[in-house]
């Protein structure tokens, strides 16, 4: 099993790189192809937008798919998507690549995470999802900077990076990933599959993702600027602080799979937010030392990706049949979040100003911690009261 979940991390750590690198190489696509650093900055918003629509409707589309077979198709969609970006000619050509791309990636995450949650046992899917998931956080530490650096010399080879890891992925898939689950005989039609659509339980699981993730990007896209004293415009400090947010962004991912199966979603949602939310509240005060803006660095990756586990092995227990729909949904949310994050950091700077910005995020902490707090304390007591009706009906029949 360890060795297929590493397979099905390789493919989002390609993911998890190829959505996050675009903007460290947005100068060199417009030098490039002509056009603006707002112009070229949209191929993100597209990437994330594109997912979040595609998600929940490829989910439903394939629901009767062989897993292997989505798995591979997604890749291989992905790669071959990613590989027309290298190549692409100009803007149009590679707006549409970036498309095609979140279409592959779109399939692929949910896909892959609802199969970790699959092969593992109940009392360890956090971790299965976590070693799933932790190829994004990974690609944070590694694959991102590599491609940024690639990318300085030519943003085609940053392009070309990801179309390797994505054969790589592809061809471990293809050769070992053999024997998955089947999809459910007799597996419902398209309206019983969005009938979760219809569930509050559901729509409250993607409004917390949606909200936390908003919070976290919004000063995550503009860290560099929140840090800006601690820093002094010293590249190898920002490189530092970047760096210690990416192994704590792995750390956190790692650490919320355990908890998650020790504690419980319900506690490693509540108890994330709240750190995540004092961080980001503390944050104006961190950034004036290095050694703050560290401690930042360190303390919010590592709270906020805990939650990021936490959040789809929710949404997935909410009605397992339909896990990977209901993980498509959660990845929906979390890709609005950070296509929104943008807009609302940047709106809180003009606002609050440089130093006071994240205090935003803080506040969108709050309504992710109240979110989790009320909808997971409704769902428990909905869990104790049909214990007790089958209680009742038990003691009636005796």
């Amino acid at each position: 099993m360890r060795l297929r979940l590493l397979l099905l991390a390789l493919g989002t750590f390609a993911v998890g790189t190829d959505s996050m690198v675009m903007a460290g190489i947005l100068d060199g696509i417009a030098g490039d192809l002509g056009v603006s650093v707002s112009a070229a900055g949209q191929l993100v918003s597209v990437f994330a937008l594109s997912y979040a629509l595609l998600a929940p409707v490829l989910a439903t589309l394939t629901a009767r798919w062989d897993r292997r077979r989505l798995l591979l198709t997604a890749m291989g969609v992905f790669t071959v998507a990613n590989a027309l970006s290298a190549l692409a000619p100009d803007y149009g050509t590679l707006l549409a690549t970036r498309v095609l791309a979140a279409a592959g990636a779109a399939a692929y995450t949910p896909t892959a995470s609802a199969v970790a949650t699959a092969l593992a046992p109940p009392e360890r899917r956090g971790r299965a999802l976590a070693t799933v998931l932790g190829g994004m956080t990974v690609a944070t530490a590694l694959g991102v900077p590599v491609g940024a650096y690639l990318g300085s010399e030519d943003w085609r080879l940053t392009m070309w990076l990801v179309a390797a890891l994505g054969v790589l992925a592809f061809a471990g898939l293809a050769l070992l990933m053999r024997g998955l689950p089947a999809p459910t005989a007799g597996a419902p039609g398209l309206r019983e599959r969005l009938a979760p659509l219809r569930d509050r339980r559901v729509l409250a699981g993607a409004a917390t993702t949606l909200t936390f993730f908003l919070a976290f990007n919004s000063v995550y896209i503009y860290l560099a600027t929140a840090v800006r004293p601690a820093t002094d415009g010293d590249q190898g400090r920002l490189s530092l602080i970047l760096l210690a947010t990416g192994i704590a962004s792995v750390a956190g991912s790692w650490l919320g799979g355990r908890l998650v199966d020790r504690l419980g979603v319900r506690t490693v949602l509540l108890a994330g937010s709240v750190a995540a939310g004092l961080a980001f509240a503390a944050l104006p005060w961190l950034s004036r030392s290095l050694p703050g803006a560290l401690v930042y660095a360190v303390t919010a990756p590592l709270a906020g990706w805990a939650v990021g586990v936490a959040l789809p092995h929710r949404m997935a227990s909410i009605a397992p049949a339909n896990a990977p729909l209901l993980i498509s949904l959660n990845s929906s949310a979390l890709y609005l979040g950070i296509a929104s994050a943008g807009a609302v950091g940047s709106g809180a700077m003009a606002a609050l100003g440089e130093r006071w910005f994240p205090l935003v995020s803080a506040g969108l902490a709050a309504v992710a911690w109240g979110l989790s707090f009320t909808t997971t304390a409704r769902v428990r007591a909905e869990r104790v009261v049909a214990a007790g009706e089958a209680g009742a009906r038990v003691r009636v029949r005796a």
